[in-house]
């Protein structure tokens, strides 16, 4: 089983973050427990900015657990095709193209998703299994 971790499940980890810190944590404990837990590289680079150094953010990631897993071609290309569908429902820029690159890549790449987004990855990534953290790490329905 490979989970991809959005940044904001990291981010919750690494902060202690007051309201979701727990849930988050625990959360990426069940996931680790059932296989591996990838973070693509946006979320590698997003979360790298919590940190005073590359070593510490390494460190960190690498005493959770999580790897690197870079996005394919076909993960890029699926980001692309859900951006064109997004605007043309007449999305807003609330959504960046890094948002569609993290969703293609657990999509395309990975059995399920880790995130506290609800219902934006569902959305636009059909059949994609999303994790919320506060649900305990069950799947979302």
């Amino acid at each position: 089983m490979i989970t991809a971790v959005d940044t904001s499940v990291l981010i919750d980890v690494f902060g202690a973050d007051p309201r979701f810190g727990s849930a988050s944590a625990n959360a990426l404990r069940l996931c680790l427990n059932e296989g591996a837990v990838v973070a693509c590289d946006v979320v590698w680079s997003e979360s790298r900015g919590a940190f005073p150094t590359d070593d510490d953010f390494l460190r960190a990631v690498r005493t959770l657990g999580v790897d690197f897993s870079a996005p394919t071609e076909q993960a890029a290309t699926l980001a692309g095709a859900a951006w064109k569908k997004y605007r043309a429902a007449g999305g807003k820029r609330d959504r960046v193209i890094a948002d569609f690159l993290i969703g293609a890549h657990a999509a395309s790449q990975c059995d399920r998703l880790l995130t506290r987004d609800r219902g934006y990855y569902k959305k636009y990534f059909t059949g994609l299994v999303v994790i919320d953290p506060a649900s305990q790490a069950s799947p979302i329905e």
